[in-house]
């Protein structure tokens, strides 16, 4: 190879790269450097050999402006020297410089369309060689292969081939080869051989045969079918008469032809001068012969022009007739003697193949356009049949060809895209949350809190600036509804959870004491009448309801009185007691100290009092030694009523007491027991309290007098437009009498009776445009006389409120559809038939028998397609909507002379009888048979047929199972009184249904109505109502746990009847006990709403008296009271335990009574405070103050102060906040559930535990950052919604007595929370009104028949037939008459053609020949262990071959084999099996899993023995030939082997003989056992000889092997435990809980069915 060829090979374009060719050239350096290795080098030439080589890099991108083939691409190109490294381009040779550039396709993304890749089918799955070398000895699965196939890049519209690099550029190339199985080899698989045939003589010797025939086809190599038909000789009775070795047999049919001009010609020449002769006689009638003809030519000319669809030749056809020896050989027909032989020519019509036009141009795309993301459109094209074929086999090719295609250009606009509007929600409604419960209680006003809300869904065409639309509000006009089947998206939900807010209740303080008596307005101070006024304030503010504090009671209550005053004095304290003319003791006055207050008892300035009299100085006495002591005067008690009337006086008491008695002379003596107690009038003015009392507000009117405002504000975050008035009623009301003049009442208090509103904005009606009418059906279906409607539909978008204008306009409109225009129906118009056309005298005469002018021929006529009216249409119309085409030839007989001639049968008589009648139809002779006597014979040509009348008795019975429980549509059960939307679908009375079937006499199906039925038994049933699940009524609330600070109250529901039928389930209870709901808040409870009072000391009772009396140690007493405390003091005295019982102030006391002379102290004051926090270094004290100083003998004054440590929680406390748990989530009483709030309250708590008054920790100032209240969600319980049920569907199956119809229903609403949940039955179905079903039917073929003749081509022919079944695989169609199926096309097994009539071959005596196609095998896959390999299924059919000679066995053709595909198939397996044994052999076959015995298809290395006896055979006593094939011995003999291993002799195995006294047959145990089969003899003399025999003599064990069986089991098991027992550790005894018995509650165990 020269160096030249050698670099250009290296250098050829690729991605190799330099270093590739180096190494592709390293080999060969040194062939390339030995001088002369450049073959074309002359030897004195001085030429180097060339070191350096051109090397090119990969094809870059195509470039280029524009799309297509104008494209350039470039590559690298280097100068590389042979060991690879880059060198100077001038070092390689210029010339061979490859190009650096190309032009090239430039692809861009609209080619996508026009070029793809076009996938060649896989070729055959080829065996990987390195694999196929080592072949397992059982092949399991088969062997792996590769599959190649062949991939271009073309392009679609020319069907060219294009580049790969352009399909490259969308799609990388598909995979070129792939990996296959080669399954294992399957051999030919045949069935069983039949029965053996009958003999094919009746005398003499003949042959008999018997045929399989193939299951399977051998595939993937395997061997080939083995003969599929087995013969044996068979004899009977010699023969009488000899064998006749000859028979006639006629020759196919040759095509038909029509006769040549040539020869029409020639046999006009030669039959001219006979027609002269004729002529001559016939003179006469020759010109109206030829008016005769000249008639029937133009008639058929215009018949012609009528079918110019068909042309119809009538042309003949020949066969040829031959006498045949037995060998197959022909013979002179001399040989065959028969009277009559066999036709051999006939008339026939000429074979047309269909013809049809040119394709017609591709129509516009039906998609106009622009959308890459929605299906294709599609394009048609056309072409006509200008001829219809006529005799042939082939239908017509396809008249219309589809293709997807897509509109382009600048031109096409984009496709109208479609989405999702919805209208506003509804307002929000609570109650279909509601239970049956809630609903039952019918107080269903005001409900708020969780809610359900609804709105429509439509489909709209989405536009380019939708979202601008849908932003600006008032284009709100959307665009009409359209199809919701355009709008592919998901739909929006269409309901929705929402919250009504609950109105909080006004809450407010407890009334205030009753104040002064002060003027109405102390500015405006007029006349003497005032007012006392009480307050109270609100404490929580409402909302929701009619808002403002409309809703809260009224907060003043007023008291007219008499002398008011603005301002008044308030004694502050009293001073202390200054005797007169400062002496020591003795009377004086105390100095009281005052300030100024207003009439709300606030401090104000001195000033403001000045006309208030000033409270003058008290009288005292300071007590002088010796003097009577008395106590200081308690405060006044409260007033005992709060008014004052006829009956009632208020009263208040202050009292003091003795604390130390005067001396016996000189001193001042004690007052008497009156003196000590002082009673004073209180609360002085009248019973009459009065308040103004407001009315609700009004509505919001519009004020005109206020200018509206230019822009929209918001109130409570709804949009509002103008300003209004809202007015309320305000009266004065007296309590507990009613209303009085307003003049009691105070004015300038008096509550306002208008207030300002705003009012929302009007909102209009608001629709879209109607959508368009539906489409009216384009095509009429016979029978259809409803007359159809269209209609369209438009949707409110906001519903109007606020004033604004109402939706008048209707929503629906329907009309009647116009009768479509294309509403016609067409029928085949039938011509009279031509004349009968004989096969033409030139190709008859040399037939023997033949006359001129008579005989069978055929005859055609013309057909056309008429409207039902009678006008022309095109034979289109009829093809497609007329039926069947009419026979356009029919056979046809002209008479001959001998020929019998009849008319036509006349109609059948009508059936007037009775049942069993009889009706006839006729005909009779015409012309010249009458006279001739085979004519008269009735048997051959009867006149006369009868037939009995169809004898019609029906029964109706029923058929199939009920239908569901179903509901009258239309019509809903209302549960409860109440409809609620999606609720009471499913329950209440309804009916199911079962088919009736009628049947007559002969038990066909016929039509229901003729049983008088309309179709169906009903029967009512029940659908049972949901039922929910029910809950007492709340208790009323507990009592607060705590008397003092913050408690809990509790109060339940308890379960009263568990849910049933899926009715709504319990809320989880999670209670302890379960059967109970609970609801848990948080209470306070005031500590200072019971006090304890206390009334003063009395004096002190002396127990030891002194030497002098009245003075001394003793004991004094004091009442105390528990009582309820008001705002105006403590009033009424209550029981004991509702005040704190450790805080019980003392009843009694020990007590010193002072001497007269002694000192007197006053009552200790108050303790001071400890200081916090509580230390044991701190102390509090407290003191007392000297009252009377002693005399001169007296005893002095003690040190009045006492002092103790500070002992935390004994003197000295701290406090601290406690927060309680959250409470349960709590609703308002009108809501079922949504948002809810959790409380919690704040508690003061002292150090040692005890709840206290809240005000111990705000004096300390103890921070308090707790939220006491937060926000919680109680979840909705929404019931499932479903659909309506939507319409029945068509029936499943068009007739018979299955067919179901089903509706259906969807869920629009899952349930949530403690809904209704969803229930199962979600389907409906009914039995369909019963059918009967009608279809043609073939009958069986009829036998070969031959006509005049014994073999050879015949025809068979069969019936059609109309057939009636009740659509079940299991019923055998019944044949009726063919009116039933005149509406049901003529299509039978899916073929459209009706073949009544076929050739068929009938064999010659001695023939060998095929026996028909055996029927299809089933389908059968390609399996490996029932798993299918994916090569599809096969069925094959076979034609075994018949002898009937052995002669003529080498005129035999071959048995054929078909096979074809299938989709529906099976796996099969094939297992050898085998009889019992008898003996030594036994039958061993193969047998397919579906039980079908077969030859083949077992593997032939697993076939099981058929045989098995021993060799050589066992000749000794008591030997057996056994199982593996080798000699044993019988039970009860052992064997003797041979030093080879065969057996020598069986000896008897020793026996232990027991001596017994009588002779009994027992089953005593043995030492050895027997053959069961040997008969024992018993042997002689007194003892007997027993058996340890454990069989029965047959065979069987006998009972006491059992029993001994058993009996060791159980001792074995008892072994087993003991042991057991004994080795385990004993276990500690448990403790034993100490479990209280639980009181016994309603146990509610939270099962799901609640």
């Amino acid at each position: 190879m020269g160096l030249q060829a050698r670099r250009s090979a290296s250098g050829s374009p690729g991605a190799a790269g330099p270093r590739r060719g180096v190494l592709q050239l390293l080999p060969l350096l040194p062939l390339l450097l030995r001088p002369g290795a450049c073959g074309a080098a002359a030897p004195g030439e001085a030429e180097a050999p060339t070191l350096y080589l051109w090397k090119t890099g990969p094809w870059g991108r195509c470039m280029g402006d524009e799309c297509g083939p104008g494209g350039i691409q470039t590559r690298a190109v280097w100068c590389a020297h042979v060991e690879g490294w880059t060198t100077l381009h001038t070092n390689c040779k210029q010339a061979e410089r490859p190009n650096n550039q190309q032009n090239c396709f430039k692809v861009c993304d609209w080619h996508k369309e026009l070029y793809d890749w076009r996938l060649g089918p896989w070729n055959q799955c080829l065996p990987v060689i390195s694999k196929s070398l080592e072949k397992p000895l059982e092949c399991i699965k088969g062997e792996e292969g590769i599959q190649v196939r062949e991939i271009i890049c073309i392009q679609k519209e020319k069907d060219i081939p294009a580049e790969d690099i352009i399909c490259e550029y969308f799609e990388p190339k598909p995979l070129l080869e792939q990996a296959c199985l080669i399954p294992c080899q399957q051999d030919c698989i045949v069935s069983e051989f039949s029965a053996w045939s009958e003999c094919s003589k009746t005398c003499g010797s003949g042959l008999q045969h018997r045929t399989r025939h193939v299951v399977a086809p051998p595939q993937f190599g395997g061997s080939g079918c083995p003969n599929l038909t087995e013969f044996q000789v068979c004899r009977s009775n010699p023969c009488e008469a000899e064998e006749s070795m000859y028979s006639l047999h006629v020759g196919p049919w040759s095509t038909c032809s029509m006769p040549h001009s040539r020869q029409v010609r020639q046999a006009r020449r030669r039959g001219k001068n006979k027609e002269r002769e004729k002529d001559r006689g016939k003179g006469v009638k020759d010109p109206e012969a030829r008016e005769l003809i000249k008639k029937k030519r133009n008639r058929n000319r215009q018949n012609r022009q009528e079918n110019k669809y068909w042309d119809i030749q009538i042309g003949y056809q020949t066969r040829e007739v031959m006498c045949a020896n037995k060998t197959g050989k022909a013979a002179d027909l001399s040989f065959c003697q028969q009277e009559k032989l066999p036709m051999t020519f006939q008339s026939c019509v000429i074979t047309k193949e269909c013809q049809v036009s040119e394709w017609s141009e591709w129509s516009p795309c039906s998609k106009t356009c622009h959308n890459m993301a929605s299906p294709k459109g599609a394009r048609v094209r056309t072409r006509s049949i200008r001829q219809f074929p006529i005799g042939s086999d082939k239908d017509c090719p396809e008249l219309e060809e589809k293709e997807p295609c897509v509109s382009q250009g600048d031109a096409v606009a984009p496709c109208a895209t479609y989405g999702w509007r919805t209208t506003e929600w509804t307002e929000c409604r609570v109650d279909p949350l509601l239970s049956q419960q809630d609903k039952r209680r019918g107080n269903q006003t005001a409900l708020c809190g969780g809610g359900v809300q609804t709105r429509e869904v439509y489909c709209v065409q989405a536009e380019d600036n939708l979202l601008s639309r849908l932003n600006s509000q008032k284009d709100r006009e959307a665009s009409k509804p359209v199809d919701s089947k355009l709008c592919t998206g998901p739909v929006p939900n269409t309901t929705q959870l929402c919250h009504i807010p609950c109105p909080i209740e006004c809450e407010v303080s407890p009334w205030s004491a009753w104040g002064p008596c002060t003027y109405e307005n102390c500015n405006d101070q007029q006349g003497k009448k005032g007012f006392k006024l009480r307050k109270r304030r609100i404490t929580s503010e409402p909302t929701g309801g009619s808002g403002g504090t409309g809703n809260c009671p009224h907060l003043l209550e007023a008291i007219p009185c008499e002398e008011p005053s603005c301002y008044d004095w308030k004694a502050v304290r009293l001073g202390d007691c200054e005797p007169d003319n400062g002496k020591e003791c003795g009377p004086g006055t105390q100095v009281q100290e005052v300030v100024c207050i207003n009439s709300d008892g606030e401090e104000v300035d001195r000033q403001l009092c000045r006309d208030a009299i000033f409270p003058i100085p008290v009288a005292c006495d300071a007590p002088c030694p010796k003097d009577c002591v008395l106590s200081t005067w308690s405060t006044w008690s409260s007033c005992s009523h709060t008014c004052s009337g006829k009956t009632t006086e208020g009263k208040q008491i202050r009292a003091r007491s003795i604390l130390a008695y005067a001396g016996e002379e000189g001193g001042v003596h004690c007052p008497n027991s009156s003196a000590l107690q002082e009673v004073r009038s209180c609360n002085e003015h009248p019973c009459t309290v009065y308040h103004w009392q407001t009315g609700p507000w009004g509505q919001c009117i519009e004020d005109t007098s206020v200018s509206s405002f230019n822009t929209t504000t918001t109130w409570n975050g709804e949009a509002s437009c103008s300003v209004g008035m809202q007015t309320r009623k305000v009266i004065c009301v007296r309590v507990n009498v009613g209303q009085v003049g307003p003049k009691k009442c105070p004015e300038s208090l008096r509550p306002e009776t208008v207030r300002p509103c705003l009012l929302p904005c009007r909102k209009d009606c608001i629709m879209t445009p109607y959508s368009d009418w539906t489409p009216c059906p384009s095509s009429c279906k016979e029978g259809d006389s409803v007359v159809k409607k269209q209609s369209r539909h438009r949707v409110i978008i906001q519903l109007p409120a606020n004033g604004g204008r109402d939706c008048t306009d209707p929503l629906y409109e329907e009309k009647a559809c116009e009768a479509p225009q294309g509403c016609q129906s067409y029928r085949w118009k039938t011509h009279k038939w031509r004349r009968c056309q004989l096969v033409p005298w030139s190709v008859q005469q040399d037939s023997p028998g033949a006359q001129e002018g008579c005989g069978p021929g055929r005859q055609a006529r013309a057909i056309t397609c008429r409207k039902q009216d009678g006008g022309q249409a095109s034979i289109h119309e009829c093809l497609q909507y007329a039926g069947p085409v009419p026979a356009l030839t029919q056979a046809c007989q002209i008479p001959c002379q001998e020929d019998c001639q009849f008319t036509s049968w006349s109609k059948f008589s009508s059936c007037n009888g009775d049942c069993g009648a009889v009706r006839t139809r006729k005909r009779t002779i015409v012309g010249k048979s009458k006279k001739k006597e085979k004519c008269k014979n009735s048997h051959f040509y009867p006149l006369i047929e009868t037939q009995y009348c169809p004898c019609d008795k029906y029964n109706a019975q029923p058929v199939g199972n009920w239908s569901d429980c179903i509901l009258p549509e239309g019509k809903v059960e209302v549960l409860l009184g109440m409809k609620v939307q999606g609720d009471i679908k499913e329950c209440g009375q309804g009916y199911r249904y079962q088919a009736m079937a009628c049947y007559d006499q002969n038990g066909r199906l016929v039509e229901t109505s003729r049983c008088n039925s309309h179709g169906y038994i009903e029967e009512a049933c029940i659908m049972p109502c949901p039922s929910d699940c029910k809950l007492s009524e709340w208790s009323n609330w507990s009592r607060c746990s705590k008397s003092c600070g913050s408690g809990v109250k509790v109060r339940s529901k308890w379960l009263r009847e568990k849910p049933y039928n899926g009715g709504r389930p319990c809320p989880k209870l999670d209670h302890v006990n379960q059967a109970q709901v609970y609801e848990v808040v948080p209470c306070h409870s005031d500590c200072s709403q019971y006090i304890w009072v206390t009334e003063p000391w009395s004096v002190c009772k002396v127990t030891f008296v002194n030497m002098r009396e009245n003075c001394g140690e003793g004991v004094q007493t004091r009442k105390v009271r528990c009582m309820h405390n008001t705002a105006d003091g403590p009033s009424d005295h209550v029981d004991d335990y509702l005040c704190d019982p450790e805080e019980m102030p003392l009843g009694s006391r020990e007590c010193k009574l002072p001497c007269p002379e002694d000192c007197v102290i006053s009552e200790w004051g108050p303790w001071t405070r400890c200081t916090l926090p509580c230390n044991q270094s701190s102390f509090r004290q407290r003191s007392a103050d000297p009252i009377r100083q002693p005399a001169d003998e007296g005893r002095a004054c003690p040190d009045a102060v006492e002092k103790e440590p500070c002992n935390l929680n004994k003197n000295c406390f701290h406090y601290d906040y406690n927060v309680t748990d959250w409470s349960t989530c709590q609703l308002s009483e009108k809501a079922v559930c949504g948002n809810g709030i959790k409380t919690r309250m704040l508690d003061c708590v002292r150090s040692d535990g005890k709840s206290v008054d809240l005000k111990y920790c705000e004096e300390l100032g103890l921070e308090k950052n707790w939220q006491m209240n937060t926000s919680c969600m109680v979840e909705c319980p929404v019931n499932c919604q479903l659909s309506d049920w939507s319409p029945w569907s068509e029936c499943s199956q068009t007739c018979g007595l299955t067919g179901k119809m089903i509706r259906r229903r969807t869920v629009t609403q899952p349930f949530q929370g403690d809904g209704r949940p969803c229930p199962a039955l979600m389907e409906q179905s009914k039995p369909c009104p019963v059918k009967p079903c009608y279809r043609w039917q073939y009958g069986q073929w009829s036998p070969c028949q031959v006509q005049d003749a014994q073999c050879g081509e015949g025809t068979r022919t069969r019936n059609v037939s109309c057939v009636v079944s009740d659509g079940s695989a299991e019923d055998f169609s019944k044949v009726v008459d063919e009116e039933f199926c005149t509406d049901i096309e003529p299509i039978i097994d899916g073929n459209k053609k009706m073949v009544l009539e076929e050739t068929c071959t009938q064999p010659c005596p001695g023939d060998c020949y095929l026996k028909d196609w055996s029927s299809w095998s089933l389908c059968q896959l390609t399996c490996v262990n029932g798993e299918d390999l994916g090569f599809g299924g096969i069925q094959v059919r076979s034609r075994a071959v018949i002898i009937q000679e052995l002669e003529n066995q080498h005129l035999c053709p071959e048995q054929l084999l078909e096979t074809k595909s299938c989709d529906d198939g099976q796996c099969y397996e094939y297992k050898w099996m085998a009889s019992a044994w008898k003996g030594s052999s036994r039958t061993v076959w193969c047998q397919r899993s579906d039980g079908v015995n077969v030859t083949g298809g077992c593997l032939v290395v697993r076939q099981p023995d058929a045989d098995r006896s021993c060799n050589p055979p066992c000749s000794q006593p008591h030997s057996y030939c056994s199982e593996t094939r080798t000699c044993s011995c019988e039970e009860g003999y052992t064997e003797v082997m041979s030093s080879n291993g065969t057996l020598e002799q069986c000896t008897l195995i020793p026996v232990v003989v027991i001596p017994t006294m009588e002779d009994k047959r027992g089953d005593v145990k043995t030492s050895r056992a027997v053959h069961p089969t040997q008969p024992s003899s018993s042997p002689t003399g007194r003892g007997r000889t027993w058996f340890l025999q454990p069989f029965g003599p047959d065979g069987r064990l006998k009972t006491w092997v059992y029993g001994v069986a058993a009996g060791a089991f159980v001792l074995l098991i008892f072994i087993i435990s003991m042991i057991y027992l004994a080795c385990k550790k004993p276990k500690k005894p448990q403790r034993r809980q100490n479990n209280r018995l639980k009181p016994l509650t309603l146990a509610y165990d939270g099962d799901a069915d609640m």
